[in-house]
């Protein structure tokens, strides 16, 4: 079993206690089967890793929200499914591929096809809309957090060949630099560099991690120069800032929920989040995140666990976890990042 003897590893080092068999235990296979991947470098095709996904489908949270969904694909109601949060169609999606969901499940493809029909605009990036329409919002509904976690989430659910796919990924990367872009929308994403209306028009931090997530997702040998361009602007951006104090740019205070960890996450993001993208994207060394990640540290209890401090309790279709308390999926993230600022 990949369990057995867990390797004394230097990122361990760090830690209060070594949490990997509590993440490893098999009543929460959705975390196992993330575990295993991430820490314990298992393949996809390796049987323990097969049979941990496969229980995961038939356990909540992805049991509750696959027995939720609509004959039709969608959750709640028709159309684009940005509304209610966090029950409706586009946050599904979203979850699903955060809680590493089998992409070739035929409910999951289902979904999948019904967001890419119903919640993707003309310019190619998926829009935030709660009207019961089949017609897709307007250009002017996109934003970088709804389009980077859709992005995110799809690739990781096996569609990154699909000329849909491809076509958000150019809106993301073109949006970010401005080259050959069409035009910016002063009711959505206002201006290059994670300009966004919801942010007062001033670039968008959490925007820009949710974007990045998206375009960090494309393997190195796959993404063309202006995704490599992109990617250069957002990590710029996000590391111009102390990650730790979170002080970029907005319109009102730096919003507390930055300092909050949590699982699922919708549009908010968080210090944590902010790592790892920037991790994934081989930046977890960069001097600049040496106080962010003692600032990780600093939150992990005496066995070496992290709390879910925004966990969307009574907002999703069944609690992932209790608010506040311990957390697997908050201490898997907190793991892989520090794995990765070690390694």
């Amino acid at each position: 079993m990949p369990e057995r003897g867990l390797p004394d590893e230097d990122w361990t080092r760090g830690l209060n206690a070594d949490p990997r068999p509590w993440l490893l235990e098999e009543e929460t296979p959705a975390v196992r089967h993330m575990a295993l991947r991430l820490l314990l470098d298992c393949r996809p095709s390796d049987p323990e890793v097969k049979r941990a996904r496969a229980a995961a489908m038939k356990t909540d949270p992805i049991a509750a929200i696959l027995k939720t969904q609509d004959s039709e694909g969608y959750w709640v109601k028709p159309g684009a499914g940005y509304s209610p949060k966090y029950r409706s169609t586009v946050w599904q999606v979203i979850f699903l591929g955060q809680l590493g969901a089998d992409g070739a499940d035929p409910r999951v493809r289902e979904a999948c096809e019904y967001v890419l029909e119903h919640t993707q605009t003309q310019s190619g990036g998926f829009g935030c809309s709660g009207a019961i329409s089949l017609s897709p919002p307007p250009p002017s509904a996109v934003v970088h957090c709804l389009n980077g976690n859709l992005v995110r989430s799809l690739i990781d659910l096996g569609w990154l060949e699909d000329e849909r796919i491809q076509r958000a990924i150019d809106w993301q990367a073109r949006s970010i630099t401005g080259e050959g872009f069409d035009r910016y929308y002063q009711s959505g994403t206002s201006g290059p560099e994670f300009a966004c209306v919801a942010n007062g028009k001033l670039p968008c931090a959490w925007g820009a991690i949710k974007a990045l997530r998206a375009l960090a997702r494309i393997p190195p040998e796959a993404r063309t120069p202006h995704v490599g361009r992109a990617i250069d602007v957002g990590v710029e951006f996000l590391l111009g800032r102390d990650p730790a104090k979170a002080d970029y740019p907005t319109d009102t205070t730096v919003s507390g929920s930055w300092f909050k960890l949590g699982f699922p996450s919708g549009y908010v993001a968080d210090v944590l989040q902010n790592l790892e993208v920037l991790a994934e994207l081989g930046r977890a060394k960069d001097r600049r995140l040496r106080p962010a990640v003692d600032w990780l540290l600093s939150k992990q209890d005496a066995l070496g666990r992290w709390k879910n401090e925004y966990a969307y309790n009574s907002k999703t279709w069944v609690d992932f976890e209790k608010q506040g308390k311990p957390s697997k999926w908050v201490t898997l993230r907190a793991c892989s990042v520090l794995r990765s600022a070690a390694a």
